[in-house]
């Protein structure tokens, strides 16, 4: 079974207390409440906030929205939230000054929401998605992911849908795999075209 990208959409995460969005537990929760739950979920070990309290999302996130660089979003799948994304310039934050940057470059982070019933080609259809909304700007012409050199099931995740290895590269966090992934990589990969 494959994942219907259709039923992929992205919107804008507001990070402010007072935005709330229906739950299946019954009552309203804010984006950054979605998100605390999402961020420190053991299985996001690698976003480095295991430790996190709701107000540190709050504070994260609402930097993030200031910021002239850098974006977040909230993925839906079938309607429901399903998914982190973050876009930036990677010559502004995240990789200033830690590689050779190229005209047309964006740097992307996902994290998928942790699920008790994971649906079998999920993931992948996620991380597509993201690179389908990375290459809608036509002035993006290669995607940077920057993951913890142990993360090896994003890097499975990457190598699928076209990043190539660059490099390992030392960040103040983290040990990272520098890869990148142009147009044309995403398009040979997928079978498709952007």
């Amino acid at each position: 079974m494959t994942t219907d990208l259709s039923t992929f959409t992205i919107r804008p995460l507001d990070p402010s207390p007072s935005s709330q969005l229906p739950s299946s537990r019954g009552y309203p929760i804010s984006d950054a409440e979605l998100v605390h739950g999402w961020v420190t979920h053991p299985k996001a070990s690698f976003w480095l906030m295991g430790d996190a309290k709701l107000q540190d999302v709050e504070r994260e996130y609402m930097a993030i929205a200031a910021h002239p660089h850098h974006d977040a979003f909230i993925g839906l799948y079938d309607g429901e939230p399903a998914f982190l994304m973050e876009r930036y310039d990677p010559t502004e934050v995240e990789l200033k000054g830690l590689y050779d940057a190229e005209p047309g470059d964006i740097g992307m982070h996902f994290l998928v929401a942790p699920t008790d019933t994971p649906l079998h080609g999920f993931t992948l259809g996620v991380i597509t998605a993201v690179m389908e909304a990375m290459f809608a700007d036509p002035s993006v012409r290669r995607v940077v992911v920057e993951p913890d050199v142990r993360n090896s099931a994003v890097h499975a995740l990457n190598k699928a849908v076209g990043f190539e290895v660059l490099g390992e590269i030392a960040k103040p966090e983290k040990n990272a795999l520098l890869s990148a992934c142009t147009r044309e990589q995403f398009a040979a990969a997928t079978g498709g075209g952007v």
